[in-house]
């Protein structure tokens, strides 16, 4: 077999078989394929497009790359969560601890920010004294004794992913849903959990900019997922908008505290109630609306909450931070308050723009050797459909210096669409995607 003719079979729009695709992966990881070859291929790819077959077959591939983490020593069914990234999103601080307490096990993988969209692992780092970088019996055993564990990747966990997505950064070929649904799956199915929700964003702040966009990367990750035995779910939510109020690490885990404590922005609260919703319903706990009800019910009573500060504690962070989270947790020596310069509706809030923002005060990074400040970030005080008055506060920023205050300033401005006119309302929840087909809101 010659990758030559992997390559011009996919360019003519063929369907490549289970064993060329397995003949890339393998030859690209063992580095008896070239990097131009492999570039090569997945233009054809990025303009061809895979089959649901071809793109199970390459996931699987992927998969065969490293290794695959085996949870049967903890009891129960696990149900993983995965987002696809938006600005604002600490849905995890609140969800897993929620489904924990009410125990299903969420033994969690997650990664760090990179650009505008925040990673789970740097919002954690802000707790003092918290390890994400932990054994992976030490992660056993805390999923097995607390119910829940967020750390980062562990092992060789799908080698095949981090050489072709490098190679897809560079090659403009990162927007390919088959590339894209393959890359996600692997490292979930590898991750070991029984059960799969996906949080698929959609809007000015998330990569899928369209919901039809969005649900067709949705239906290929079900489609990988329910094909490798694992049952999977996928919401396709609202990203138009900043995911509430706050955008940076320390600022992230202390709304999430108030979420799980019923003091929380109403977005954030009901996003993370369907999460933990459809998680639930994944582990047979009911339907999703009495699922609803246990999630809803967990934060009332606080349990919800408790769950967070086991989890916290088992992974060496100082619990006690977390009763006084907006006043103790690390907060930075500047800060700015940002006001409309007219009056209206604030029509329109570009996401991304609010990320860069963020990004720009020193709360992400630009480049993945970037030194990030946990305690910077942005609090709003206006969101997309507000009335604003000329002069009202719409962020306070946070910051270490003025320079940095300058330059966050600067980006953030440029987000906000003030107009006469008022906005259309968009609802949270777009669509929900099975294997058995897709359910748009208010359809």
């Amino acid at each position: 077999m010659r990758m030559y003719d992997v390559i011009e079979r996919k360019r003519n729009g063929g369907e490549l078989s289970g064993e060329e695709i397995r003949f890339f992966v393998k030859g690209y990881v063992a580095g008896d394929v070239p990097d131009y070859q492999a570039s090569a291929l997945c233009m054809a790819i990025y303009f061809q497009g895979m089959t649901q077959r071809e793109t199970v077959d390459l996931t699987r591939a992927m998969l065969a790359s490293g290794d695959v983490i085996d949870l049967s020593s903890i009891p129960g069914i696990k149900v993983d969560k995965h987002s696809t990234g938006g600005v604002g999103d600490k849905t995890s601080l609140v969800v897993a601890p929620i489904v924990a307490s009410l125990g299903v096990r969420v033994a969690k993988m997650s990664g760090r920010g990179l650009g505008y969209t925040g990673g789970t692992l740097d919002k954690l780092e802000s707790i003092p004294g918290l390890s994400v970088n932990i054994s992976r019996t030490r992660f056993e055993r805390i999923v097995s004794e607390v119910g829940c564990a967020i750390i980062g990747q562990t092992g060789n966990l799908v080698p095949a992913d981090k050489k072709i997505y490098a190679l897809r950064d560079v090659t403009a070929t990162v927007d390919s849903t088959p590339l894209i649904a393959s890359s996600i799956m692997s490292k979930k199915i590898a991750a070991g959990s029984d059960r799969i929700l996906l949080d698929v964003k959609c809007g000015s702040g998330a990569f899928m900019k369209t919901v039809d966009d969005a649900i067709a990367l949705a239906r290929e990750m079900v489609a990988i997922g329910e094909g490798m035995g694992r049952p999977t779910v996928a919401l396709i939510t609202d990203m138009g908008r900043p995911l509430g109020t706050c955008i940076g690490n320390a600022l992230e885990v202390a709304e999430a505290v108030a979420t799980l404590k019923g003091e929380g922005p109403r977005d954030l609260t009901d996003i993370c109630v369907e999460l933990a919703a459809n998680m639930l319903f994944l582990a047979g706990l009911g339907t999703i609306e009495g699922c609803r009800g246990f999630a809803r019910n967990q934060i009332d009573n606080g349990q919800g909450f408790h769950k967070l500060k086991e989890m916290v504690a088992a992974q060496g962070g100082d619990a006690s931070l977390l009763d006084d989270a907006f006043g103790r947790l690390a907060r930075p020596r500047a800060s700015r308050e940002v006001r409309a310069t007219k009056s209206g509706y604030l029509y329109a809030m570009d996401t991304e723009r609010c990320g860069l923002a963020s990004v720009a005060l020193g709360a992400g990074r630009a480049t993945k050797d970037d030194t990030i400040d946990h305690s910077a970030g942005i609090v709003l005080s206006a969101k997309t459909g507000a009335v604003v008055e000329e002069g009202d506060v719409l962020a306070t920023l946070y910051a270490a210096n003025d320079r940095l205050l300058d330059e966050g300033e600067h980006a953030l401005r440029a987000a906000f669409d003030i107009r006469a006119e008022q906005p259309r309302p968009v609802p949270l929840f777009l669509a929900r995607v099975t294997i058995d087909g897709v359910r748009r809101a208010g359809a």
